[in-house]
């Protein structure tokens, strides 16, 4: 029987905590992210005036000199990541094409997972190939992670961010720690 009298109960995002010797999983900071959905003949204005050239290709990103971040989620779709007090949704309410941006901040939480084994242990329950060869710096993707669906962004060779809705992050917390204790790393 398990000795319960040195079982210590940890709250599930704590930052602090660490998941295996050489990965950590930990709670991305703060984060303006907007919903973006626009036809391709939108794109280039709409590019201007975010000071990045909105990717077109599949899995494909483009940040800013200021850290906004465009990652392409489907022919018609991007996630814009910014800084927390970003005038991003100013910006884009002053463009004269037609397009939806949809502030989801609230709705989203961002995970970082980082250092040698990354990728095996997001790999623990994300069927996506996170090989360097397929799946590159800079590549973003829908994708699911164990029973839930996450957007993965590789950001390093060994530093991933995963975004997911803010009432899976719990889980997806949890369940990155527990793949990186199971990959042994």
């Amino acid at each position: 029987m398990a000795d319960m009298s040195s079982a210590t109960r940890l709250h599930p995002l704590r930052a602090d905590r660490q998941s295996g010797r050489t990965v950590s999983v930990t709670p991305a900071g703060d984060a303006t992210r907007i919903s973006l959905r626009a036809r391709p003949d939108a794109v280039a204005k709409l590019s201007r005036l975010l000071g990045l050239s909105l990717p077109t290709r599949p899995k494909s990103t483009a940040v800013a000199k200021d850290g906004r971040a465009a990652l392409w989620l489907g022919p018609d779709e991007w996630l814009l990541i910014d800084a927390p007090d970003s005038d991003v949704a100013a910006v884009l309410a002053r463009a004269d094409v037609l397009h939806s941006a949809v502030d989801v901040s609230h709705r989203n939480v961002g995970i970082i997972v980082s250092g040698e084994g990354a990728d095996r242990t997001i790999s623990g329950g994300c069927p996506q190939d996170l090989s360097l060869a397929a799946f590159p710096v800079g590549a973003a993707s829908r994708t699911v992670l164990g029973k839930i669906e996450v957007i993965v962004w590789r950001t390093g060779e060994d530093s991933f961010r995963i975004e997911c809705w803010r009432s899976f992050s719990e889980y997806a917390y949890s369940f990155l720690q527990e793949s990186a204790k199971d990959c042994g790393i």
